[in-house]
């Protein structure tokens, strides 16, 4: 089935004008393909399903790494700072990932639906794990990208499979993990919501009291389980939230180093510098140039 999606994959990317990614006409869904292995890269992860078709990645998410490769697939329920690397690729067999972003809402819905919805997960886990596709996941996978030859039936049928994506998924091994992060009302949602609340406050000073009474938790008990989802404090959480916008102000907004590190709240420039240098391993302003450089060779 591998073979079959990276030959869909790769046909359509062939198609398409542009670079990695690549965007489709179904919401939520892209396509990503390296012809060579890449550097780590920072981004901010948010709920997915990463399927490698073709090729090799690997995540780091705080200090937990994680390989996936053909067959196998990220699945990330929790938004959150990570490095990534392409590692397994060539021009003749490019990395290929199909990405198919999850709406925890509709992943809701299809578990009130189930007639054997699965018990949430009670232990803490983290919120990304890694897991084989294969099967009817593998299906929906394929049935996703050969559909992007019928524009006209998108529409009507991406929907259904999207929700189908949801049903094997929760079906799957790991149905416990997704049941907890689609819980409406329990204590996974809870912390998701205090982190909500993080990133649209995150150039202010975090107050974890504050942050654990979103969650409805004590302290000690909030930052056990923010930790055990993302694999970060909160104060973590937060520096690399500030240092990922700051690049983005910087490479986007062609913002300067002082300004970038003000409006991301960092009240000494010369901390930013070290940080953002800790963080990217240059300091920003040469290393916004070489990422220039890249996007613009």
């Amino acid at each position: 089935m591998s073979d079959l999606l990276a030959k869909a994959m790769l046909r359509y990317t062939l198609r398409q004008p542009g670079t990695s990614p690549y965007s489709t006409p179904i919401d939520g869904v892209y396509i990503l393909r390296s012809d060579n292995p890449k550097p780590p890269s920072y981004r901010l992860a948010s709920p997915a399903l990463c399927i490698v078709a073709q090729g090799a990645k690997w995540a780091t998410f705080g200090g937990s790494r994680l390989e996936y490769s053909a067959g196998q697939a990220l699945v990330v329920g929790v938004t959150a700072p990570s490095l990534g690397r392409v590692f397994e690729a060539r021009p003749d067999k490019p990395c290929l990932v199909l990405i198919v972003e999850l709406d925890l809402g509709v992943m809701r819905g299809v578990v009130e639906q189930m007639t054997n919805p699965p018990k949430a997960a009670v232990e803490q886990s983290r919120g990304v794990f890694v897991t084989d596709f294969d099967g009817p996941l593998a299906d929906c996978a394929l049935r996703i990208v050969r559909l992007l030859d019928t524009p006209d039936a998108i529409p009507t049928i991406a929907p259904l499979v999207i929700r189908e994506i949801c049903y094997w998924l929760l079906a799957g091994p790991h149905g416990g993990d997704m049941a907890r992060f689609a819980l409406a009302d329990g204590p996974t949602q809870r912390v998701m919501q205090a982190i909500q609340a993080l990133r649209q406050r995150y150039a202010a000073p975090v107050h974890v009291d504050e942050l654990a009474s979103v969650a409805q938790l004590s302290r000690s008990a909030f930052h056990r389980q923010f930790k055990a989802l993302t694999s970060l404090t909160p104060v973590q959480y937060q520096k690399q939230l500030r240092l990922l916008e700051a690049r983005r102000l910087m490479l986007s907004q062609s913002m300067g180093v002082e300004a970038a590190a003000f409006a991301v709240g960092y009240e000494s420039a010369s901390q930013f510098s070290r940080e953002y240098a800790r963080m990217f391993g240059a300091p920003p302003k040469r290393h916004t140039k070489h990422m220039k450089a890249m996007l613009e060779a």
